[in-house]
């Protein structure tokens, strides 16, 4: 039986923050850190926060607010998102690595408008982008994983690390063969290409996006008319690489020449091939796991910043596959607890 800790009572004053950035409009954001630690109490009285409850808990939940504090004072205006997320993190793991994210000293993407990680999965991803060549990205919808390589395609145009941005997608339900349907080229892959074009219009414009592909600086293209070309100086973004084939996923990393950079980014529960373990990024993982030079980044429901209940839905989802004891939420490569502590 679990010996129950003596109650403790902590307060905190807020200095130089309006107790409103803190506790959410009518005590939005503390009625949802309350009804995630049940266990505390948390009153807001003013510009003072009263935590009591056991030790262990309330330090959890007094850290919390610490980093929330030291946020809104580094000019970070909290949403409710964050703080879902915020409590989530407390929750599963203590805490402590919150101000991680709001590193004032750490650069990120300044585009047409900043872009920052907004989880730990999302700055482990950004890091793994500065350092390596090669980047892998393997997550659920909504984490990220496509505007985040956009954004970083986008800053190496800006800083001339690169002449020109490639954007790839597999056209899988037109079996790659794209001739018969209506149309010019454009006509034709653009369904497929449409999620590329919107994280592209929200960080650089239709005017710039415009004149960028009249000159060649950035291309948009299904993965195959890629074949039999060689991409340098550039930054070659392949999205949704679960619908390659190992083949395919082959001839592409085959494509890079001198200073390119390439991330490759998929969902392996959501495979479109007729036989989902064809898929190329999920045959891909085990043969490249062990090079050094290349990363691989492995984002969870946790890092997922849409709406809220995508988190749940995609949560539920994984918890029926595992239950059942079959489908690709339980695929767990060799080496990927190994490459994660390494990013």
């Amino acid at each position: 039986m679990r010996p129950v800790s003596a109650k403790v009572v902590k307060r905190l004053h807020l200095v130089e923050v309006d107790p409103i950035e803190v506790f959410g409009r009518n005590d939005v954001f503390l009625r949802h850190i309350q009804d995630a630690f049940s266990h505390v109490q948390i009153v807001g009285r003013g510009a003072d926060l009263f935590l009591e409850g056991e030790e262990a808990s309330v330090e959890c939940v007094e850290g919390l607010f610490l980093d929330m504090i030291s946020m809104v004072k580094s000019g970070r205006t909290l949403q409710e998102s964050d703080i879902r997320y915020f409590t989530s993190l407390a929750l599963e793991e203590g805490g402590g690595e919150i101000s991680r994210l709001y590193d004032s000293k750490k650069k990120y993407f300044h585009l047409k408008k900043q872009v920052k990680p907004k989880t730990l999965g999302q700055e482990r991803y950004v890091s793994a982008l500065e350092k390596h060549d090669v980047v892998f990205a393997i997550g659920p919808a909504g984490t990220g994983k496509t505007y985040l390589a956009v954004a970083a395609a986008v800053s190496a145009l800006r800083r001339r690390q690169v002449n020109r941005i490639v954007l790839v997608r597999p056209a899988v339900e037109a079996g790659e063969n794209l001739g018969f349907l209506p149309g010019d080229f454009q006509e034709k892959v653009d369904p497929y290409l449409r999620p590329l074009y919107d994280a592209l219009h929200d960080l650089m414009g239709a005017d710039r996006i415009q004149r960028s592909l009249d000159m060649g600086i950035l291309e948009v293209a299904p993965l195959a008319y890629m074949r039999g070309r060689t991409m340098n100086d550039a930054f070659v973004i392949l999205d949704e690489a679960q619908n390659t084939t190992i083949g395919q996923m082959k001839m592409f990393l085959t494509r890079l020449g001198a200073n390119s950079r390439a991330v490759i980014t998929g969902d392996v529960t959501q495979v479109d091939l007729p036989d989902p373990s064809d898929s190329g990024l999920v045959r891909i993982q085990p043969i490249l796991q062990e090079v050094p030079e290349i990363g691989f980044l492995y984002l969870t429901h946790r890092d997922v910043v849409r709406h809220h209940l995508v988190q749940q839905i995609i949560r539920a989802f994984d918890d029926h596959a595992a239950g059942n004891g079959s489908g690709p939420s339980e695929r767990k490569e060799p080496a990927e607890e190994k490459r994660e502590r390494k990013e």
